[in-house]
């Protein structure tokens, strides 16, 4: 060989190996797409999505659907090519993998939060949807977390409901407080509680604040919880995770407990925090969850409306509604149903 062949043959090989490492070596990034979307009034894995029992229940003709994102998983990479496809498509997004998963963030550790958050927003969907179907609810103080080398531990569980406190009844968490403090350092409480809607007794014995010696403690944190009649049961996979379904959850919910046509035989889908008061909430990928509703042949959009300004162009056929309530999106819903005044209802401007 001459020495111009070996000095193409050379830089021929270090081509082929710097592209496989740019091509292999994973970067600090993270893309977002279109996820799968769920009909709340349909069936998943042969059960309904939402099933309710305690109320009576009404047929509903139509789909509603939460849409999701597909994110690079915490214990997954992508490598440069990946990345730069990823940032080109439009119905995707790409992020710093900072700006998601926090530096050491195992797998585990995030399905499990994103787990209680779809926990979380289930339970504040049902309670949105109950109190605007005028069901009673009930706000009491709930067991949030016990601490594990607590006195409570063993005893309480998260999700017990405190409806007295040595026979007093308590009505928020800082009457459960202060009558905790009221009591000496060793001496048993008695806690009157609802547990999975059986009422039972617990006794703990409290012991000394690591903080204030003097200070009563059962090692418990709380917050507030509800108790209402209907059962309200949820097919959706947790690992599906996140908050963001709260407002389709509550508008199926709604639908089902309520006489009518509020869906009309249209497929809507949304996203959308919900508050247990009934606000609506901005959530992340808005983009790629109206290229999934689009995909699936939805026809309106629901979002929150804080979140039009992140949107920058939306398939034919999908019509944005944006809104800040479940009060604003039913009647939004009703207003869509009637030719007569579909037009009425306001986009994203």
């Amino acid at each position: 060989m001459t020495r111009q062949t070996w000095t193409a043959a050379i830089s021929a090989l270090l081509f082929v190996v710097l592209a496989a490492v740019i091509a292999l070596v994973p970067v600090p990034f993270i893309a977002w797409a279109p996820g799968s979307t769920y009909d709340l009034l349909g069936r998943i894995d042969n059960r309904d999505a939402i099933a309710i029992t305690g109320a009576p229940t009404y047929p509903s003709a139509g789909e509603l659907r939460m849409t999701t994102i597909s994110v690079t998983a915490p214990d997954s990479s992508l490598s440069l090519p990946e990345v730069l496809i990823s940032y080109w498509m439009p119905d995707r997004a790409v992020l710093p993998r900072v700006a998601i998963y926090r530096p050491g963030t195992s797998a585990t550790d995030v399905d499990h939060q994103e787990s209680e958050l779809m926990s979380q927003s289930q339970t504040s969907a049902v309670v949105a949807a109950l109190r605007a179907t005028q069901i009673d609810v009930t706000e009491m103080p709930m067991v949030y977390s016990v601490q594990t080398a607590g006195p409570a531990a063993g005893v309480l569980k998260a999700g017990d409901l405190i409806s007295a406190v040595d026979a007093v009844p308590v009505a928020t968490p800082e009457d459960v407080i202060e009558a905790v403090k009221n009591r000496h350092v060793g001496q048993k409480v008695v806690f009157t509680l609802i547990r999975d809607r059986v009422p039972v007794q617990k006794t703990v014995t409290t012991r000394a604040s690591n903080a204030t010696p003097d200070t009563p403690v059962v090692g418990i944190d709380l917050s507030i919880g509800y108790s209402y009649e209907p059962q309200v049961s949820f097919a959706v996979d947790p690992s599906v995770g996140g908050s963001s379904a709260g407002l389709m959850f509550a508008l199926a919910i709604y639908d089902r407990l309520t006489p009518g046509e509020l869906v009309a035989g249209q497929v809507i889908a949304g996203t959308g925090t919900m508050s247990a008061d009934g606000k609506i909430g901005g959530i992340g990928g808005v983009t790629e969850k109206i290229a999934a509703a689009a995909r699936d042949k939805a026809t309106v959009f629901l979002l929150p409306k804080q979140n039009c300004a992140n949107v920058a162009a939306v398939p034919a056929g999908v019509r944005l509604v944006p809104v800040e309530s479940l009060s604003e999106a039913i009647d939004s819903l009703a207003a869509l149903a009637d030719a007569s005044t579909a037009n009425t209802v306001p986009g994203c401007s």
